[in-house]
């Protein structure tokens, strides 16, 4: 699978050979046998269990099944970080996608379900090195809080609010990376490259730099993934540059509960 900027090379491989670039799939082998136009099956036990003890996230509808885009992420690690996309968020809808760790051996080792939460646009220099980890705090620091009131703004109804937050105002996630004692922990860095269509004519590459933090909800893990995204571009236009950043919701799950046909 070209995972570089695959829109462009498809693109230019079609052209010197005369081909339709739907004879060539830029999808194959990937883990589970994902691939663009697959349908994603998963048991909801997790997301029905999770919903009633408090979780923010949602029970997938029984359309969140299509795989629109997929993508990896390269990271200085070993192993591969795969995302199928039910939904890419690029017109402001709810960005989904089911995150799979593959390790060095090619076996899946981890399963995400995420949804996202909400974006934000870091508007000034200060905001942007907090969130991109580089003023020493921020986006590394050891415990992250949700407030009652924030999410009241996000449309949560109080019947929900009361589910989440009971009579706390906040919840905290703890920083799922490094020395837990350690008050800031540089976040991970990478590339992701997503393509849209099975040719690989469009997508989108971007910087990421994230952080995984976690909290328990009745003996099950919810995650809340912080990512910073600065678009590099878009179906291989690099003047569609922008930053964001993202705040996801996941929960693991058995791969057993999991399959793409």
């Amino acid at each position: 699978m070209a995972w570089t900027d695959a829109f462009k090379y498809v693109k230019g491989i079609a052209a010197r050979h005369g081909m339709d670039s739907g004879e060539r799939r830029e999808d194959q082998g990937l883990p589970l046998g994902g691939r663009i136009g697959g349908m994603i099956k998963m048991q909801k036990t997790p997301f029905i269990h999770a919903s009633t003890n408090g979780s923010l996230m949602e029970i997938p509808g029984d359309g969140d099944t299509l795989i629109r885009a997929v993508s990896r992420v390269n990271l200085d690690m070993s192993g591969s970080l795969f995302r199928y996309y039910l939904a890419t968020g690029d017109d402001d809808s709810q960005e989904k996608y089911l995150q799979l760790y593959q390790d060095d051996k090619g076996q899946v080792a981890e399963l995400m379900y995420c949804t996202r939460l909400t974006r934000l646009i870091p508007e000034t220099e200060e905001d942007q090195e907090a969130y991109l980890g580089e003023a020493g705090y921020g986006l590394g620091d050891k415990s992250y809080t949700l407030w009652r009131e924030q999410l009241a703004g996000l449309g949560f109804d109080e019947a929900d609010l009361k589910n989440v937050f009971g009579e706390a105002d906040s919840i905290t996630y703890q920083r799922d990376a490094g020395d837990p004692q350690a008050e800031f922990v540089r976040p991970f860095s990478g590339t992701e490259t997503r393509i849209d269509d099975a040719g690989g004519e469009h997508g989108l590459k971007q910087q990421v730099v994230f952080m995984p933090y976690t909290r328990d909800v009745v003996g099950s893990p919810e995650y809340l993934l912080i990512t910073t995204e600065i678009v590099l571009s878009q179906d291989g236009d690099s003047s569609k540059r922008g930053i964001h950043v993202d705040f996801m919701i996941g929960i693991p799950l058995e791969q057993d509960r999991v399959t793409i046909q």
